[in-house]
């Protein structure tokens, strides 16, 4: 303990203290130690350091010996009063701690002692500097230093936000270009709208904020979609897109009927980039419009003129003659196609790889041979052939050409080696012998559409189609309301045409033998999985209803096949991963969805019980309906397969729905 009696009492006293007066110096010297462990701060006491005059960790002023200021003696001051050192502004100019020095003066044990008032540090001026205003606004009530938010946003770049924005759809942009001016700005930048499709949105957004789109992201547009879109339909609209949109290469405008026509040649103008062009069902379009594609659009590779009733052919054939890189036309319900000199035209390009003429009723003979091998071919004498290049057409549809004949028809074979899709639905005079020489020189066939041909026979199917190149390829194939097709014709189909994907049949002369030979043929093309959790997929969809030789029986075939578990061994079995969708007679249909679905959801244990009740149901009300001994047996046998079918077919998937047995009438 460092003596704290001040040296200047010792050396200045003349004479020794008596002895009565020791007691009094003792209490006195025991003051002073006792103010001295009377730190401010409990920190003081362990680290030896005095604490700082202007330290806002406490409001009661107290005395303390402690001070970083160098304080005077207190024999400089009045008794009893406050010395100014302690709270004083000054810093200290020796460091450590200070030497205490106490007032010479006499009586002090006379004396009154005096509470030292309590001094508030809000009113002391500290002896720190002040923190700059944007570091103290950070600075939380617990004297920790809060970190400034970062904003992410901001410091990112633009073209960051750009591609993070293009993720969204065009309705929810709209919804948030309304947060703030810098979003607004972000959310209508016309790169984000270089794929224009309104389609999805034009009826959940007002016309202004279309239009709006359209103006801010003019220049950028590329492909540009208003199926339609009525809110553009107005002539000021229009007239915003012709002046916004310069670098279209993908336009659809099919439907907007109110356009006007000299609001569409100056949008045809401004694009000379178009290479793909849609105007289905325009009233606008005339043979004046095909004349300006002819002229202003060089690139186009695609023309879409179907249900335009302003024009005819000769409008086809401006575009074909002035475009040569034209490789798709659809021209359905168009007139004139009986015209020479279009067909000459079609002859002489060669460039179409797909043409619908779909409902041309015009069409005849005479122009369609021309269309293939020209006006006057040379004939080969051996083949009995027109000599000609071989056609570049891959899909040629002429559903529903009422004029055309087996001897125009068949002459595409040898003639489209590439041919993959042919649709010839609705002509009704077409035979075997249109078709024969197709089939033999078409091994890249795919897709073929003989609906509503009722003069074809079993021998062309079992005969040619499933001896045909293109058996193992063929994927699509329709012969509905071919009611000369039956179970003889389908039969070799079903076995060699096994990469099938969709099959119509409806109201033919096909049997259960046909369902039983679908189900074979995707067995055996199809592997099977063990993995209990894969779901399977629709592999094979057929169409058979209003078939009057299709029983229950077929249709429990392909019912059976799909929810079936093999067991090659004891320990492992297998589940199939292909199974047929299939549309049978309205009673039956509801029966049939509700198996795919447990099928497809994996609960094979469910499907089974319902195809087996099904079943049962079935063969009971079969059983009713024979006369003899035991009628009324077989019918109470029949209403209770109906009602366990009824329970295992209304409820949910792999669950048999509660009947309410309780609440039933008795009488009833």
């Amino acid at each position: 303990m460092v003596d704290i009696t001040p040296p200047d009492l010792i050396e200045e006293s003349p004479t020794v203290t008596p002895l009565e007066s020791r007691p009094r110096e003792k209490r006195r010297q025991r003051l002073f130690q006792g103010m001295q462990r009377m730190p401010s701060s409990p920190s003081l006491a362990h680290g030896g350091r005095s604490r700082s005059a202007s330290s806002p960790y406490g409001n009661r002023g107290s005395l303390s010996c402690a001070s970083l200021a160098a304080t005077p003696s207190f024999g400089q001051y009045p008794s009893g009063s406050v010395t100014p050192g302690y709270f004083s502004n000054t810093q200290s100019s020796a460091p450590g701690t200070p030497i205490f020095e106490f007032p010479a003066f006499e009586g002090i044990e006379t004396r009154v002692p005096r509470k030292i008032p309590t001094v508030s540090t809000t009113y002391l001026n500290l002896a720190t500097a002040a923190l700059p205003a944007e570091v103290a606004a950070t600075r939380s009530r617990s004297g920790t230093a809060r970190k400034v938010p970062f904003d992410f946003w901001a410091k990112m770049p633009d073209e960051i936000r750009v591609h993070i924005l293009s993720y969204l759809r065009p309705k929810e942009l709209i919804r948030i270009s309304r947060l703030s001016k810098e979003f607004h700005r972000f959310c209508f930048d016309g790169q984000l709208w270089t794929h224009f499709d309104a389609t999805e949105f034009y009826m959940e957004i007002p016309a202004e904020a279309l239009a709006k789109i359209i103006t801010a992201a003019g220049p950028f547009v590329k492909d540009l979609n208003v199926r339609g879109c009525l809110q553009i339909e107005h002539y000021k609209r229009t007239e915003v897109i012709v002046k916004a949109c310069k670098n279209l290469i993908n336009a659809t405008l099919e439907g907007c009927r109110n356009i006007q026509r000299g609001t569409l040649h100056n949008l045809i103008k401004a694009n000379e980039k178009l290479a793909n062009l849609n105007l289905t069902s325009m009233t606008a379009v005339t043979n004046s419009t095909c004349k300006i594609i002819a002229q202003h659009c060089p690139q186009l590779e695609t023309l879409n003129v179907s249900w335009c009733k302003h024009m005819d052919a000769r409008g086809v054939k401006m575009v074909v003659k002035g475009c040569p890189r034209l490789r798709e036309v659809r021209a359905g319900e168009v007139k004139g196609f009986n015209n020479r000199a279009v067909a000459e035209a079609i002859f002489t390009t060669n460039n179409l790889e797909r043409l619908v003429l779909s409902g041309c009723v015009d069409l005849d003979d005479e122009a369609f041979k021309t269309m293939i091998h020209g006006s006057r071919p040379e004939i080969d004498i051996l083949t009995d052939r027109p000599v000609v290049p071989p056609r570049k057409l891959r899909h040629l549809d002429l559903s529903r050409c009422s004029q055309l004949t087996s001897q125009s028809v068949a002459v595409l074979g040898h003639l489209v080696p590439d041919l993959q899709g042919l649709q010839l639905s609705g002509c009704t005079s077409l035979t075997d012998s249109a078709l024969r020489p197709i089939l033999a020189s078409t091994p890249r066939l795919t897709h073929l559409e003989l609906e509503d041909l009722s003069e074809l026979t079993n021998d062309l199917f079992s005969e040619h189609l499933a001896k045909a190149p293109c058996a193992t390829k063929l994927e699509h194939l329709s012969v509905s309301y071919c009611e000369n097709v039956s179970d003889a014709g389908m039969l070799p189909v079903m076995k060699n045409c096994t990469s099938l994907r969709s099959v119509d049949m409806d109201n033919t002369r096909i049997g259960d033998l046909v369902l039983t030979e679908a189900a074979a043929m995707v067995r055996a093309r199809s592997s099977r999985t063990t993995s209990r959790a894969a779901r399977p997929h629709v592999g094979l969809r057929m169409v058979v209803y209003d078939c009057q030789m299709v029983t229950w029986t077929g249709v429990r075939e392909i019912l059976s096949w799909n929810a079936e578990i093999r067991h090659p061994s004891e320990d492992v079995a297998t589940y199939p991963s292909e199974i047929i969708g299939l549309k049978c007679f309205y009673g039956w249909q509801q029966t049939v969805e509700q198996h795919t679905l447990r099928v497809l959801k994996g609960d094979f244990a469910a499907a089974a019980r319902l195809e087996r009740k099904w079943a049962d149901y079935m063969q009971a009300v079969e059983e009713a309906g024979a006369g003899g001994a035991g009628l009324r047996r077989r019918r109470r046998r029949a209403r209770e397969a109906q009602m366990l079918h009824a329970d295992e077919e209304g409820g949910a998937a792999g669950r048999r729905r509660a009947r309410t047995v309780a609440a039933a009438c008795a009488v009833m």
